[in-house]
């Protein structure tokens, strides 16, 4: 078998008549029958072929394939955003009295469907902080374990192998959220994952240009959440599935380099004066860099600072930047400041956010492809004018 590099450049649809080098994008709302019965025979499964973009398009079916590739599974769905991929992965596979088990740290958008949106259907969710919580609060009705890791934005990781075997020891169904790590750098389904999620509009992208996301996984899993997506009709664009598809390209290399980028960074930080606190994977003083060396190749190209000095100074320091992009994206070329506080993270409450360690001080910093010496010089010019 090819290696993942040359699988995510070489997976292609098929060759037109006009024997193109780089794929077309089928820029189609439907597909025409050859005939009568050609067109019952694909509505009743019984032959392959595109009927309608909303259930399938061939530009899709490249990228779904690359992915599917990349992350060891089986099947797969793309999406028109990352957060409608997580909610189909859990609403298509779970119904009233269920019961979920989450990592408590996780995206914003994600704990508000927990915790406000499931509610109304009488699915239960149960947030958990540490390792040894997890078995003890499995339940009969208990159906799912979620898990992002590392998480959005405080970097916390969860032990994969460790939930993947309690997950099969309890028939649960294991759902990881793998947007920071992306599958160049961690395969959470090697673990025992059941079903892994992107936000691909992040790292699989690259360069902020789509919305987008994909869930990966087992075949039968993937069957529910197909009927639910086809009928609900989050799917995502023919042209976002090209831009993604021709993205996947460069991926590894990629983040091989937001990789390295990101660890200079944070050990040029780590011990600064002004800052309480760096945070990343691959640094030695990372609470869990045991478990990061294990489980990921790479740290990625996120790092946390918590500032000296509360809200005032962070946001001194945020409109101090100059080569740095204040946004809410990450994953992009560009180096992207983000505070969680007033931003990905406003709609928790106080008490929420400091549960998940997000502090008015904490800084999310998506560590882009520039040179690292200009990436360095602006934060720390920027930190200096913070004073």
């Amino acid at each position: 078998m090819s290696k993942y590099e040359t699988d995510s450049i070489r997976i292609q649809t098929e060759k037109s008549q006009h024997r193109e080098h780089s794929t077309p994008i089928y820029l189609t709302s439907s597909f025409v029958f050859e005939n009568a019965e050609h067109g019952r025979a694909l509505f009743a499964d019984e032959v392959k072929g595109s009927i309608y973009s909303r259930l399938s398009n061939p530009t899709t079916d490249e990228f779904l394939a690359k992915m599917i590739r990349l992350e060891n599974g089986e099947d797969g769905f793309a999406f028109s955003s990352g957060m409608a991929a997580i909610f189909a992965s859990i609403a298509a596979l779970l119904k009233s009295g269920d019961h979920i088990l989450s990592s408590r740290s996780i995206f914003g958008s994600t704990y508000q469907i927990f915790n406000t949106i499931l509610p109304k259907w009488g699915i239960t969710t149960t947030f958990i902080d540490k390792p040894e919580e997890w078995e003890k609060n499995i339940t009969g009705n208990t159906k799912m374990i979620f898990i992002e890791t590392p998480s959005n934005p405080g970097l916390e990781l969860v032990d994969l192998e460790f939930v993947g075997k309690l997950a099969k020891k309890h028939n649960l169904i294991l759902n990881v959220d793998n947007t920071f790590a992306t599958p160049m750098l961690q395969q959470p389904i090697n673990f025992g994952a059941d079903l892994v999620s992107h936000s691909t509009t992040k790292y699989i992208d690259g360069q902020g240009r789509t919305l987008g996301g994909v869930v990966v996984g087992k075949k039968e899993l993937l069957q529910e959440i197909r009927f639910f997506a086809r009928q609900t009709g989050p799917t995502i664009s023919p042209f976002n599935s090209w831009v993604l598809s021709k993205s996947l390209e460069t991926l590894s290399l990629r983040m091989e380099k937001h990789s390295s980028n990101a660890l200079t960074l944070a050990e040029k930080l780590e011990g600064n004066v002004h800052l309480e606190n760096v945070k990343y994977p691959f640094l030695k003083s990372y609470p869990n860099y045991k478990l990061a060396k294990k489980q990921m190749n790479l740290g990625g190209g996120i790092v946390t600072i918590v500032l000296k000095g509360g809200i005032k100074r962070t946001n001194k320091f945020i409109d101090s930047l100059k080569l740095a992009t204040l946004s809410a994206n990450l994953g992009d070329t560009r180096t992207i400041i983000t505070h969680p506080t007033t931003t990905t993270h406003s709609k928790l409450t106080e008490d929420e956010r400091e549960q998940v360690g997000i502090t008015p001080g904490l800084v999310r910093i998506s560590v882009g492809l520039e040179n690292i010496d200009d990436i360095i010089t602006d934060v720390e010019q920027a930190l200096e004018n913070s004073k």
